[in-house]
C-alpha cells in the first residue's frame, strides 16, 4: 500500500498574504458599515474572534498542525456541486458582518437585549471550540467536499464524530446565528439563515456522497444516527 500523499505546504507568499489580508479584511467589513472605527461593540466583537480563534489555533498547531495544510485552499477533486453551494455559503457568511455593523452600529434598526447578544457571544464561542475538536481529531476536516483517497481518508469517530456525523457544520451554525447576535443585529440573521439553510443542503448532500464512496461510513451512520444534532437530525 502507498504512504499517503498529504496536501503541500502553503506558501510563505501566501501565508503573508492570509497574515496581512485577513486583519485588514475583518476591519473594514466591521467598521467600514459602522461608519466609525471608535464602535466599541466592533472592537468587543473583534476581540472575543480574535482571542477564540488564537487558543483554537495554538492548540491545533500542537495536536494536529497537518490541518494547516488541508484547510489552506480547496483541494483538486472537490466535487462540482460543492463548489456551487460555498459559491453561496461563503459570501453569506461574509454578509453576516458589515449587514451587523450597518444595523447596530450605523443605522440602529434593532434593539437586540442585552442577554441575547451574550448568549450569541456563547454560541460564537462555542462554535469555535467545537470546531477545533472536530479539526483536533479529524486530519481529513478539508474546505471542500471530496474523498480523500490520496490520503487514504477513513472514518473519524472519535471526539465529537462520537454524538454527531458533521460536527463542524453544527459549529458553523453556531458561529453564523451567534456573530449576528453578538454585534446586535436581527437583520444579520438574514444572512446567517441563508448560510445555514445551504449548509444543511451539504450536510444531506456530503453524507450520502461518504455513505456511497467511504469504505466503513454506513456502518458508521448505523452507530451514530444524528448529522447536526442529536436527537433531532
Amino acid at each position: 500500500m502507498e504512504a499517503p500523499k498529504e496536501p503541500p505546504s502553503i506558501s510563505p507568499r501566501m501565508a503573508i498574504a492570509y497574515a496581512i489580508g485577513s486583519p485588514l479584511a475583518l476591519l473594514a467589513l466591521v467598521f467600514l458599515p459602522a461608519g466609525s472605527i471608535g464602535w466599541r461593540p466592533g472592537w468587543v466583537f473583534l476581540a472575543v474572534l480574535v482571542l477564540g480563534f488564537g487558543v483554537s489555533a495554538m492548540v491545533l498547531a500542537r495536536v494536529n498542525p497537518l490541518i494547516y495544510r488541508a484547510r489552506s485552499r480547496i483541494q483538486p477533486g472537490t466535487k462540482g456541486w460543492d463548489k456551487a453551494l460555498l459559491a453561496v455559503i461563503l459570501p453569506a457568511m461574509v454578509a453576516i458582518l458589515p449587514v451587523a455593523a450597518l444595523d447596530a452600529g450605523r443605522h440602529h434598526w434593532s434593539e437586540v437585549p442585552v442577554w441575547l447578544m451574550v448568549l450569541g457571544y456563547i454560541a460564537l464561542l462555542g462554535g469555535i471550540a467545537l470546531t477545533a475538536w472536530a479539526q483536533a481529531v479529524n486530519p481529513f476536516f478539508e474546505p471542500g467536499v471530496r474523498i480523500q483517497s490520496e490520503r487514504q481518508q477513513r472514518v473519524i469517530d472519535a471526539g465529537p464524530y462520537r454524538f454527531v456525523r458533521h460536527p463542524g457544520y453544527a459549529a458553523a451554525l453556531a458561529l453564523f446565528f451567534g456573530m449576528a447576535l453578538a454585534l446586535g443585529s436581527f437583520w444579520a440573521l438574514a444572512p446567517a439563515a441563508l448560510a445555514s439553510a445551504v449548509l444543511v443542503l451539504r450536510t444531506s448532500w456530503e453524507d450520502r456522497l461518504l455513505q456511497a464512496e467511504l469504505y466503513g461510513y454506513a456502518d458508521y451512520v448505523h452507530r451514530v444516527r444524528w448529522r447536526l444534532v442529536p436527537g433531532l437530525w
